[in-house]
């Protein structure tokens, strides 16, 4: 699943409203568990264009991970969100 949006700043960066967001991640949940694990995340990094899937990831879930069990819930939310703004090249805001 590709950040794809047809909204794109002068900078370069897709623009989602946070519930546009919300609704990307639940279909990144291929399991349907309710968290985003690193191969979920890796899969959207790949086909979103990203450069070294692998390494984003490991890098996406460290970072939005608070509680260490390796994946990322819905209380880790807005650390992902800030990952994807860091370094998916995509602004994220609410609407």
């Amino acid at each position: 699943m590709a950040i794809r949006n047809r909204n794109i700043c002068a900078d370069g960066k897709r623009e989602k409203t946070i519930n546009e967001f919300k609704r990307w991640l639940k279909k990144l949940d291929a399991d349907k568990d309710g968290r985003i694990s690193r191969e979920e995340l890796a899969d959207a990094v790949r086909v979103s264009g990203g450069w070294f899937a692998r390494l984003k990831t490991k890098r996406g879930v460290r970072s939005a991970d608070s509680n260490g069990n390796c994946y990322i819930d819905e209380s880790e939310f807005k650390n992902l969100v800030e990952f994807a703004e860091k370094h998916l090249g995509v602004r994220i805001f609410q609407f």
